[in-house]
């Protein structure tokens, strides 16, 4: 019996998918196990809890407090993405309750965990996490549900997905409890962020004697071997939602998430982690995937589906347009000369394609090709045109402050980003962090970007000048207040972004 657990915090719009992956693979070889979304499970506890004594109680406190579950309910019910300022008001009056049952000491939100004084990058925090459980916020909840899951169905190994720095704190301190409470279990941790921490060239696993075992890249037949399963390499099996929460996630009806692959067909872009890490890339065959979705659509009559790929494949794109999906959709997408074609963007809308996110980074030319990015400016703007004609919506990301750019290669991405406002519904706008096992970072002069053994990126000088401060300072100050970029900005939707960012523009 394996119970498999994703912890909190993550944003609850969605259920997550690598557990579901998982348990596809265990119900084919027979497998007994239990998935438990503690991150959904974790939130709203905290959002059924009073306002605890002594707490400001402000005018607007009392209303979030009052409002709460008919917020909650509102975040589930399509009516409420017609309006983006009423939408805002509900998701920043549910924000206002995570952080007024939060200890002093502990930030929590929807999307974000923030200790002031433990990190995530830091492996005597993680391990000071697991040695005092009690002290999480979530204490309460997961202490009560894992003890009456693991007195129910007895396992004898838990598995956690751990994917972002959110999650650390809050996965550490329930491993702490269960080593406490249930010292015979294994447990096994996989996910992206353990993925990054092993693929580093500087990891030594300082969490020997907590943690049995830790999982790389995708787990499904690693898992299968911790279980002494013979097991080949064959056709993934569809995953399995069922045993979810699939109606509580805040969100307008059940976003369907599904990964068509690992790694980046393209991995070649000099930024990238995925690069740096050296992940292969593997997909599932565009039939399997259509298939796929529509076996799971059928399941769980989603009204959304989210396509988790770094990039959706070309030939998926093409598979998409001849074999429609069940539900609208919406995914990342390389700048490519397939999106170049009219007929092939209006197909993909005729297809329930909702949204495209796509990585242009930069309007310098000079800096594209520096990066090795692999696309053209006349061809991101000739796709940006054609997106918008066919009436998909596009979620755009820049990336400023790579060793490359400069101030005026920064002015130039302003002046692309003004010239096709028009034609960009969303901007993603990041500040570069290197990698810190990236080709780049071995001809920069690096320095500490965090005192973190488990930090995944390092700071440096870059040879500009074009410092993070520099960026940060024209990005607040010039970039943002540019007329036609400000316009993009006020539609920007708070804490879900891009999750719920296909609703308003449906």
């Amino acid at each position: 019996m394996v119970i498999l657990i994703n912890p909190p915090v993550a944003k609850p719009g969605e259920p997550p998918s690598g557990i579901a992956r998982l348990s596809g693979m265990l119900n084919r070889y027979g497998v007994e196990h239990s998935l438990l979304d503690a991150n959904l499970g974790g939130l709203l506890y905290l959002l059924g809890l009073p306002l605890p004594s002594g707490r400001s109680d402000n005018a607007w406190t009392k209303r979030s407090f009052r409002n709460c579950g008919q917020n909650i309910a509102a975040l589930r019910d399509p009516r409420l993405y017609r309006q983006l300022d009423r939408y805002k008001r509900a998701v920043k009056d549910i924000g206002k309750v995570l952080t007024e049952v939060s200890p002093s000491d502990i930030s929590v939100s929807l999307a974000d965990y923030a200790h002031r004084g433990l990190s995530p990058v830091k492996s005597m925090d993680l391990l000071a996490a697991a040695d005092k459980p009690g002290a999480n916020p979530f204490y309460p909840y997961f202490s009560a549900r894992l003890r009456e899951l693991f007195d129910r169905r007895k396992p004898a190994m838990v598995g956690i997905s751990l994917n972002y720095l959110s999650q650390a704190l809050s996965a550490f301190s329930m491993i702490g409890f269960i080593r406490r409470e249930f010292p015979g279990l294994k447990i096994v941790m996989g996910g992206g962020l353990v993925t990054s921490w092993m693929r580093n060239l500087h990891w030594k696993n300082p969490f020997s004697g907590l943690v049995d075992h830790f999982i790389a890249g995708p787990g499904e037949y690693q898992l299968l071997a911790l279980l002494g399963k013979n097991s080949k390499e064959e056709t993934l099996p569809v995953p399995d939602y069922q045993s979810l929460p699939c109606d509580e996630y805040l969100s307008p009806g059940f976003i369907l998430p599904y990964s068509a692959s690992s790694g980046c067909y393209w991995n070649r872009c000099d930024f990238c982690p995925e690069e740096a890490e050296q992940n292969s890339y593997i997909p599932i065959p565009p039939k399997q995937v259509i298939g796929d979705l529509k076996e799971l659509a059928a399941r769980t009559n989603p009204s959304l589906i989210h396509l988790l790929d770094n990039a959706v494949s070309p030939a998926l794109l093409e598979a998409l347009c001849t074999e429609r999906p069940a539900a609208p959709w919406y995914g990342f997408a390389r700048v490519s000369s397939q999106l170049t074609d009219p007929a092939f963007c209006a197909a993909l809308k005729k297809s329930g394609c909702a949204m495209l996110k796509l990585g242009i980074e930069s309007g310098d030319q000079g800096v594209l090709d520096a990066l090795d990015k692999g696309i053209r400016v006349e061809t991101a703007s000739d796709v940006l045109k054609n997106l918008q004609k066919a009436g998909i919506a596009t979620y755009v990301y820049l990336l400023f402050g790579t060793p490359v750019e400069t101030e005026a290669s920064a002015r130039k991405t302003l002046e692309f980003t003004a010239e096709h406002s028009d034609c960009i519904n969303y901007l993603n706008l990041a500040i570069f962090n290197m990698p810190i096992c990236g080709k780049a970072s071995a001809a920069l002069s690096s320095r500490t970007f965090s005192e973190g053994d488990l930090s995944l990126y390092t700071d440096f000088v870059h040879p500009q000048g074009w410092d993070r401060k520099k960026v940060r300072l024209f990005l607040d100050r010039e970039f943002k207040r540019h007329p036609a970029v400000s316009a993009i900005m006020k539609k920007e939707v708070p804490v879900f972004t891009s999750n719920h960012a296909p609703f308003f523009v449906k």
